[in-house]
């Protein structure tokens, strides 16, 4: 879920039948009859010179495919080797809220020569992202603090505060969100897919989905398994098809305390200039006496929403610092100052126009994927006893989102993961990782049966095949991508 924070945090998931739900898709959405793409030059710095830009036409209902159309932006990188092209890879990005379109160019560059060479590297901005066709809320600028975004209680572990702001963002959304924002959804997203795979006139694609792009992966792969070459699915997804999101959300009670003990070795570390403590033992109740006082007394931070640090800013700056391991030294700073009664330069921001964007689109996936409750007593009792349970969280994977009060109930049943399709999906997921703990990743294998094979490092961080894995695991991603080798058995790399 890498993104479903952590692009929050640049603020900040064939056969014609699912779940018994007729899944209306035209010709067009599995053979390519439309006119050929207009490929032209991408906006934006740093980009590969060769990368170029195109949209294409998809129905903003699927229910009614006649009807309105929006457009989805597309990149593309060619393959570096005519003779040794496979096809296209589709670089499926987490979120909800998150884009790949720079990632042609950006995870192009760390690709092995062999994957550049099989296939063309194809970004995309999902459904409602701009540039493809947008939405906005129109929120106010409190609900667009990252500990409004994510549903941390009051000091004393009340929800109100969150279903207050539940419904603030959900009646703006109602009011702000045109009707493209009832139609942004996982499963639309994987059908969006496949009418790019139809435009780029491949029977067949191959994909790399990461964190809330598994989810979508899996989702592809369940919708049109005999569309699907190679996937990689990389920091999975827990596939509940009940509480969908929920259980993400959740999840991070164990991915947090799968990872701290990490952090206190690193910030106990004899020779670290930020060290906070002799040993690592006494790393843990430092960090929940600090996150209690600032309950108690939060520090003025001019410039930051909120504009103070209270005890869930340093909590949500823990659970961000822990996606990667070289973001230590920001929660090791931000601890150090408060200890003094102090606080570092405020983080800097995207431009409002951006955090509006990926939270309405966070919001609006999350919300019409799965129904959640909207009383507070639904969420009292859970959050409660996460509190007592897993005090480093302080009770917020349980709590309240805008779902709670979200206006529009979901048009079809959430996704169910099957094992029916091809044996061609492999996952690799790091060992501790904070938003897609592998205890949740089991759970999507488990679900692919005979589908899969998982890799699982011995590593620290989200993201795994080329960031936070290990040699072993990205030697074993590349060679399954760039030959179709995969391991006869799920694989543990040290």
């Amino acid at each position: 879920m890498k993104q479903m924070t952590k692009s929050l945090a640049l603020i900040a998931a064939a056969s014609g039948v699912v779940f018994g739900v007729l899944t209306p898709l035209s010709a067009s959405a599995t053979d390519s009859t439309s006119a050929p793409l207009k490929w032209t030059a991408c906006e934006g710095d740093g980009l590969d010179p060769r990368q170029r830009c195109a949209t294409v036409s998809v129905p903003m209902d699927y229910a009614d495919p006649e009807g309105p159309s929006i457009d989805i932006a597309i990149s593309r990188i060619p393959s570096e080797n005519a003779a040794a092209r496979r096809g296209a890879l589709l670089l499926i990005p987490g979120g909800p809220g998150g884009d790949s379109l720079g990632d042609p160019s950006g995870k192009g560059r760390r690709l092995p020569q062999e994957v550049r060479d099989a296939y063309d590297l194809v970004g995309f901005a999902p459904r409602g992202m701009a540039p493809s066709t947008a939405v906005d809320c129109g929120l106010e600028h409190r609900d667009l603090a990252r500990t409004a975004l994510l549903p941390w209680p009051a000091a004393d572990g009340s929800v109100d505060a969150n279903l207050a702001t539940a419904r603030r963002v959900s009646e703006a959304c109602a009011r702000n969100g045109g009707e493209l924002i009832r139609h942004i959804s996982t499963l639309n997203e994987a059908r969006d897919l496949d009418r790019v795979r139809a435009a780029l006139g491949e029977r067949k694609v191959s994909a790399w989905g990461v964190s809330y792009g598994t989810y979508v992966g899996a989702a592809y792969a369940e919708l049109f398994p005999r569309r699907t070459d190679r996937f990689v699915l990389d920091s999975s997804d827990r596939p509940d098809p009940v509480l969908a999101e929920r259980a993400w959300l959740a999840a991070f009670e164990v991915g947090v305390e799968d990872n701290f003990p990490e952090f206190a070795a690193w910030a106990a570390a004899p020779g670290n200039p930020l060290r906070l403590a002799r040993t690592a033992a006494e790393v843990r109740p430092q960090f929940l006496d600090l996150a209690a006082r600032l309950d108690r007394e939060p520090i003025p931070w001019p410039g930051a929403n909120p504009a103070e640090l209270n005890g869930n800013v340093l909590r949500q700056t823990m659970l961000d610092s822990f996606y990667d391991p070289d973001d230590y030294p920001a929660l090791a700073r931000l601890i150090l100052a408060a200890r003094k009664g102090e606080v570092p330069p405020a983080p800097a921001a995207p431009p409002e126009e951006v955090l509006q964007n990926v939270t309405a689109v966070g919001a609006a996936t999350i919300c019409n994927d799965v129904d959640w409750p909207g009383e507070a007593t639904a969420y009292e009792k859970d959050v409660a006893a996460s509190r007592v349970k897993y005090p480093l969280t302080a009770g917020m994977p349980r709590g309240a989102m805008a779902c709670a009060a979200w206006p529009h109930a979901p048009q079809e049943p959430p996704l169910q993961v099957t094992d029916h399709g091809p044996s061609n999906i492999l996952l690799v997921q790091n060992e501790r990782d904070v938003a897609t703990p592998l205890s949740g990743a089991l759970k999507l294998r488990e679900a692919l049966g005979r589908r899969a094979v998982m890799v699982t490092n011995n590593s620290t961080g989200h993201d795994a095949y080329l960031d936070n894995g290990t040699p072993c695991g990205d030697r074993t991603v590349s060679r399954f991508l760039a030959t179709g080798e995969r391991p006869g058995k799920d694989l543990y790399c040290r």
